[in-house]
């Protein structure tokens, strides 16, 4: 490796990286050079990838998918109807924020992203919307609200809450909401995981606000209330994004493909609250 360093350094008349004792990173040089270096790789294999569907040997290879914590209920539908369409191929889900996504694209270390599209909408991408994202507040069934069937964002503002991380898109979200409502949360604990804010509204004296999508995968806990805002709230769209740029890869044509029809949707908004529940605006 240091002897092919040593070598493009001396094709391209410059130095790529800090030579000392030890790795101390790249040159401004080297950073522009990992970037094409990182773009040729990436046409390489879709070229690859591209020759062996001409082929007909079918799309083949690892899709890698960066997913928000939020759109983590969306993932089994997709999968399998890009599996189904596409068998050869293997599938890598990685959960991460909507930032890393973006970053992640732009290096070609993703081929797809399932995000949050109008929010702080991504850069250079390809967009998908797959279906509009709402909220409801999770809270005990013997607590303040137990006589009532919504709540205002006011109103909760001084219970003990547990909530996702401001890394997190889904987070910053919410505080914006707070804020339009004129208050500041009252946030005890902070997760970057939707199973362990569960888990902490099912065991725990904090109540939450989850996204509606997940109770269609947990329901709502034993003795928990999931009641809906009353006041306006975000609904904002997730759906599939791909790197913007000619020629599309297959690999990412073939996830626009699969996503085309697919409407989720109705599914969330039917199975996401029991029959005995409100269901979110």
């Amino acid at each position: 490796m240091s002897a092919g360093l040593h070598k493009l350094e001396c094709e391209l008349g410059v130095r790529i990286i800090e030579r000392t004792p030890q790795f101390r990173g790249f040159t401004p040089e080297g950073e522009r050079v990992l970037i094409w270096a990182q773009r040729i790789l990436a046409d390489w294999q879709a070229l690859v990838q591209d020759v062996s569907e001409e082929s007909r040997e079918g799309l083949q290879g690892t899709v890698r998918l960066g997913v928000v914590p939020a759109a983590l209920p969306a993932v089994g539908v997709l999968v399998e109807e890009f599996c189904a369409r596409y068998p050869a191929t293997r599938v890598l889900i990685q959960q991460m924020s909507s930032r890393s996504i973006e970053q992640r694209l732009a290096e070609f270390e993703l081929d797809a992203g399932l995000t949050y599209l109008d929010n702080e909408p991504l850069k250079e991408v390809i967009a998908q919307p797959l279906y509009r994202e709402h909220y409801v507040f999770l809270t005990a069934v013997d607590g303040p609200w137990s006589g009532v069937r919504c709540v205002s964002w006011r109103e909760i503002k001084d219970v003990p809450l547990c909530l996702l991380s401001q890394d997190m898109q889904m987070r910053r979200i919410l505080d914006a909401a707070f804020r339009s409502a004129g208050v500041v949360p009252c946030t005890v604990v902070e997760a970057n995981s939707f199973i362990a804010l569960y888990s902490l509204v099912r065991a725990g004296p904090w109540s939450s606000v989850f996204s509606h999508t997940f109770l269609t995968l947990f329901g709502v806990p034993p003795s928990v209330r999931a009641l809906p805002p009353t006041d306006p709230a975000p609904a904002p769209t997730l759906g599939l994004v791909v790197l913007n740029r000619e020629p599309v890869s297959p690999i990412a044509r073939a996830q626009l493909a699969a996503t085309e029809n697919l409407t989720l949707q109705p599914h969330f908004d039917t199975n996401s609250l029991p029959p005995d529940s409100t269901t979110s605006i």
